[in-house]
C-alpha cells in the first residue's frame, strides 16, 4: 500500500528554513512552560500516598472534600477514577506524619460518604521519590549517549549528532505538552518518553540509511537532491507506520482510563512530533552542518580500496604465494 507515490521526488529541502523556524518556535515554547509551569510530578517522584476507594453508589467527590478540608490531608486532591463509583484521593508531599495503619485512619474519616471499601493504599516517601526522579534523568541521559555511539559507528558523525538533536526536540516538545496540560509524571511517563526515544530513532535511522544507501549509488553531489529523494522514497512507509500506531495509542488514550492516560498521551504527542521530526528536521540537519557528498564518496572508495586490498593480499596468502 502507497500513500505517496514512490516515482514522485518531493522537494523538502527547499522548506528547510520554515520548518526549523516552527521547530525552534516549538522547542523554546516548550522550554518556557518547563522552566514556568514546571511539571506535575506524582507520588512516584515527589513522594506521597494514593488510595482507590470504591462505592457502593456513585462516589460524593465534593462531600470527600468537605471532609477531608479540616484534616492533615487538606491538600488531597480528589478525582474520578475509571467510573463514577470509584475515586483516586493523591496525598502528595512528605509522608513522615503518616502511619502504617493509613488505611483505617482513612476509613473512619470518611466513614459518613456512605458505603465504600478501600481497594488500594500505596505510599512513597520522599526520599525514594528523589531517588526514582535521578534515576529516571539518568536512564534518559544514558540512552542519548549510548544511541549517539551507536549511529557514530554504524554512520558518521554529523549523522549521529543530528539524529540526537532531532531526539532531543521530539522530547523537549513532548514534555512541554505534559506540562502545558499538566499531566501527572510518574513511571509510566518516564517509560513512555523512552518508549518514544526509541521509536523516534528507528524512524530517523531508516531514512538515514536510505540517504547513505543513495549516496553510495548516485551521480549527483548536491546533498539536497539526495536527501529528498531518499525521503520521498520512504515517505509511504514512515507515514503508515506512524498512522497504525498512532490509532492504537489513540485507543488508549481516549478509551483506556485514567490509569494509562499519561503514557498514552505523551506517546500520542511524541508519535505525532517524531514523525515529524525523521522528515523534516533530522535530515535538515546534515545540511546544516554542511555533509561533503564528495569526501563522503572518497572515504568510501578509499575504504572499499583497502578492502580489496585485503582481500588480494588473504587470496595470495592462501596460495602460498606470500
Amino acid at each position: 500500500m502507497e500513500i505517496f507515490k514512490t516515482d514522485k521526488t518531493y522537494d523538502f529541502m527547499s522548506k528547510r528554513i520554515p520548518f526549523l523556524g516552527l521547530s525552534s518556535f516549538l522547542v523554546i515554547v516548550s522550554i518556557i512552560l518547563l522552566l514556568t509551569r514546571g511539571l506535575n510530578f506524582g507520588i512516584d517522584f515527589a513522594g506521597g500516598t494514593i488510595i482507590q476507594v470504591k462505592y457502593e453508589q456513585a462516589a460524593p467527590i465534593d462531600k470527600l472534600r468537605e471532609i477531608l478540608k479540616p484534616t492533615k490531608y487538606s491538600n488531597a486532591v480528589i478525582t474520578e477514577f475509571g467510573n463514577p463509583n470509584e475515586v483516586i484521593i493523591r496525598i502528595t508531599g512528605s509522608t513522615s506524619d503518616l502511619t502504617n495503619d493509613i488505611g483505617d485512619e482513612m476509613h473512619t474519616l470518611l466513614s459518613p460518604s456512605g458505603k465504600f471499601e478501600i481497594r488500594r493504599v500505596d505510599m512513597v516517601g520522599p526520599k525514594v521519590g528523589g531517588e526514582l526522579r535521578e534515576k529516571g534523568l539518568m536512564a534518559l541521559g544514558l540512552s542519548l549517549i549510548v544511541m549517539l555511539i551507536y549511529v557514530s559507528y554504524r554512520f558518521e558523525w554529523r549523522f549521529a549528532v543530528a539524529s540526537i538533536l532531532a531526539l532531543l526536540h521530539d522530547a523537549t516538545i513532548a514534555m512541554g505538552a505534559i506540562s502545558l496540560f499538566q499531566v501527572e509524571v510518574n513511571l509510566d511517563i518516564l517509560a513512555a518518553i523512552l518508549t518514544l526515544l526509541g521509536y523516534s530513532i528507528n524512524d530517523t535511522i531508516i531514512v538515514f540509511d536510505r540517504i547513505r544507501e543513495n549516496l553510495q549509488i548516485t551521480k549527483d553531489t548536491l546533498l539536497e537532491n539526495v536527501i529528498n529523494f531518499s525521503v520521498s522514497k520512504t515517505l509511504s512507509r514512515t507515514t503508515l507506520t506512524s498512522l497504525t500506531t498512532l490509532f492504537v495509542v489513540a485507543t488508549l488514550l481516549f478509551f483506556g482510563g485514567e490509569i494509562i492516560y499519561g503514557f498514552s498521551f505523551t506517546l500520542f504527542v511524541g508519535i505525532i512530533v517524531g514523525t515529524y521530526s525523521s522528515i523534516f528536521v533530522a535530515s535538515t540537519f546534515l545540511v546544516q552542518f554542511k555533509f561533503s557528498v564528495e569526501d563522503f564518496k572518497n572515504k568510501e572508495a578509499e575504504k572499499m580500496k583497502i578492502a580489496k586490498e585485503k582481500a588480494r593480499n588473504r587470496a595470495m596468502y592462501e596460495q602460498g604465494t606470500i
